[in-house]
């Protein structure tokens, strides 16, 4: 099959290794510094390029589906011809060539083993990411574990939360045809007495099942990631001992936009209390220059996530442009997380003259608890976000969080109090708010005091493993 891959960013990485068999005949990306160049030995290409090469399917890597095909068809391909790597089960039927499972620690006994006086649970997870739905997976896994359960965490890509596992003494075991596959096609799962598989990327594998195993499949999707869903394989999916739960109310409205009568009950993730007391704050990076703290009262607000038009990191820095010189001057604004995008790289050229500004990048996780414990107010900007794992860590240090109202995390916040919260993409709003906290910094304090007990409430691991204990025993006994 002669096929075309458009995007060459994490999800091409994740998804390259099907195309082995095929004939890749270019690789197709809007960022300019990428184009003509070569990746994996194949050329990048302009998209308006792919209309020269003879191919028999184009193959969106990216989450960002609808622009993508909105694009492609605007350039005359045939929607047909248009597919998505959750497209991947039908696209290379049989072809695919089954690629061998890895086992760490006692994970290949753990699969034979067919006593079934044991219950035996399976943590089913898209990738070994330190991101928030596979830690959420992870604090799971170690829960059961403590009550007794045999467990083994299953992924579709490896990655370094694996160290993580292993150093808990949890199983893992790596299954990249999960990725493509079906549950019935991957018969290991089949020893099993409960499966929990995490995120909306398990849709395929579940939409033929083993009706028989109980499932809790825990969705913590955004509506912006059922662009690439099928909605005839969504709606098949056989329901029985099926127990869907969600991440907040956001991923609840996006599922039932395609299955109206599906019963979802609610499962928050839980995030670890952090121990602070050898965190050497003074060394944090983009510390405040102390000579500026005898002047006026700087207030640090923080945002962190990939740089990316979902997140909104453009709606803050609208935001900051359209302050009073003298209460931006009162202000820093840190911008973390991963900026190597065409979008990343427009939103720190529009930001040049603002040396209110700092981009820090990419930071390891424990950096990012010393950006949070130093500052006044987490900003999430967000056009769409499920349930940011970064406001409940946040609010873990005592830090207030000032959310859209287009996050899972505003259903929780109480505007004012322990929080704050603005109309979506309402950029002077957003200014309005961010005024307020400049001008009432001391209120901050207090406001974070409550936002801790928001956290103790809601996003905690005792409150986590209250009501997942819960769920999963009342699984496992009907």
């Amino acid at each position: 099959m002669k096929v075309i891959l458009f995007g060459t960013g994490d999800y091409y990485n994740r998804y390259k290794k099907w195309f082995e068999n095929q004939e890749v005949l270019a690789l197709l990306d809007n960022s300019r510094q990428k184009q003509y160049m070569f990746i994996d030995g194949i050329e990048v290409l302009p998209p308006e390029e792919c209309t020269r090469l003879d191919y028999d399917a184009i193959v969106i890597l990216s989450f960002y589906i609808t622009q993508m095909k909105r694009q492609l068809i605007s350039l005359g391909v045939d929607e047909n011809r248009i597919w998505h790597f959750y497209d991947l089960h039908w696209l290379l039927a049989g072809e695919a060539k089954v690629r061998p499972l890895q086992y760490f620690l006692d994970a290949e006994d753990i699969i034979a083993d067919s006593d079934v006086k044991v219950s035996k649970i399976l943590l089913m997870s898209n990738d070994l990411t330190l991101g928030g739905p596979a830690i959420a997976l992870f604090h799971m896994a170690v829960t059961l574990k403590k009550h007794g359960y045999t467990v083994l965490y299953a992924s579709m890509l490896d990655g370094p939360l694996k160290e993580e596992l292993l150093e808990n003494r949890i199983p893992v075991v790596v299954d990249e045809n999960l990725q493509i596959a079906t549950m019935q096609e991957r018969e290991w799962v089949s020893s099993f007495s409960l499966l929990i598989c995490n995120t909306l990327n398990f849709y395929v594998f579940l939409s033929e099942r083993n009706a028989d195993i109980p499932v809790i499949w825990w969705l913590h999707e955004a509506a912006f990631f059922y662009g690439g869903v099928n909605e005839k394989v969504l709606q098949k999916i056989n329901r029985h001992n099926l127990n869907t739960v969600t991440a907040g109310p956001v991923p609840a409205t996006a599922i039932r936009a395609f299955l109206p009568d599906l019963l979802c009950d609610e499962l928050l993730y839980g995030v670890a209390d952090a121990e602070m007391e050898d965190l050497n704050i003074d060394n944090c990076a983009g510390e405040i220059d102390s000579g500026q703290r005898n002047i006026f009262k700087i207030v640090r607000f923080i945002t962190i996530g990939f740089l990316e038009p979902r997140k909104g990191q453009d709606l803050l820095i609208h935001a900051i442009r359209s302050l009073p010189d003298g209460v931006r001057q009162r202000c820093r604004f840190y911008i973390v997380g991963h900026g190597e995008t065409l979008f990343g790289e427009q939103i720190r050229s529009e930001s040049a003259n603002l040396e209110e500004i700092i981009f820090t990048g990419s930071v390891e996780r424990r950096e990012i608890h010393k950006l949070l414990s130093e500052s006044d107010m987490l900003i999430c900007p967000s056009r769409q976000d499920p349930m940011p794992t970064v406001a409940a860590e946040a609010m873990m240090h005592s830090v207030p969080c000032m959310v859209s109202d287009a996050t899972g995390t505003a259903a929780y916040i109480q505007d004012g109090e322990d929080g704050i919260i603005f109309p979506n993409e309402d950029v002077q709003r957003l200014a309005n708010k961010i005024e307020w906290c400049a001008r009432n910094p001391d209120r901050l304090r207090s406001m974070g005091k409550q936002a801790r007990k928001l956290y103790e409430k809601y996003f905690s691991l005792v409150a986590f493993e209250q009501h997942f204990g819960e769920l999963v025993k009342t699984v496992l006994e009907s």
